[in-house]
């Protein structure tokens, strides 16, 4: 599992379009937007595309000032899930 929260900065004249452009990807979505153009976005990863290159695209639509990236969580899923049912299985006989 893989979220990152995003600052994304656009310019007053096109914030409509990059907010646009910013719902029609997937794995992202706005959380917060304000009157100056700031958006509050979360970013995770997706079967088709990890979170780091969902964020390089959102720095690549037009009208988009800045990206800054202002939380980060990583978990390795698949050892988390590991630890969790070797616990469990060494449990089932005690």
């Amino acid at each position: 599992m893989n979220i990152c929260g995003c600052l994304v900065h656009a310019s007053n004249h096109s914030v409509d379009t990059v907010r646009d452009q910013i719902n029609s990807l997937n794995g992202v979505e706005i959380h917060a937007d304000g009157e100056d153009g700031r958006l509050v976005v979360v970013v995770e990863d997706t079967p088709e595309k990890v979170a780091s290159e969902l964020i390089m695209e959102l720095h690549q639509i037009p009208g988009v000032i800045s990206v800054t990236l202002t939380y980060h969580h990583f978990e390795d899923l698949t050892v988390s899930d590991t630890a969790a049912n070797h616990a469990k299985s060494s449990q089932v006989g005690d």
